[in-house]
């Protein structure tokens, strides 16, 4: 399971599939997922600014800047919980195959607290070298 940070410079809409249109804040976002294998090759689609949209995340990933992406030992649907208890979430976005309200949650800032806690309360956390990953094919 995974976490990756995201950075609008400024407000903006943003068609997001099914969803609709959102607006989205400036700001730092927190999306959390799961990739039970091929974890690098998640993030580097994250990180991607073309490609063929699939999943929620695409929408928001090709309008934003890529901040960091974290890995931990813990399930998506555990991280949302810990997000929404931090942080707003956005409705229904990322979650059409569990029950959470949201797998997106947003910052004015930097979500420093956030990545703390997930340190205090499920222990190993682990930052991704996304300039490493970046250079991978």
């Amino acid at each position: 399971m995974y976490f990756v940070i995201f950075r609008l410079e400024e407000d903006k809409k943003i068609r997001v599939g099914k969803l609709g249109e959102i607006d989205f804040k400036k700001g730092y976002y927190v999306y959390v997922g799961s990739a039970k294998r091929g974890l690098n090759k998640r993030i580097r689609r994250h990180m991607k600014k073309e490609k063929r949209m699939r999943w929620h995340v695409d929408y928001l990933s090709v309008e934003a800047e890529f901040v960091d992406a974290f890995k931990v030992g813990v399930s998506e649907c555990e991280l949302a919980k810990l997000a929404a208890s931090l942080m707003e979430g956005i409705k229904d976005f990322g979650c059409s195959d569990c029950k959470c309200k949201s797998h997106l949650f947003y910052s004015e800032d930097y979500p420093e607290k956030f990545v703390n806690e997930v340190k205090l309360n499920y222990g190993k956390i682990e930052r991704l070298d996304y300039e490493e990953l970046r250079g991978t094919s």
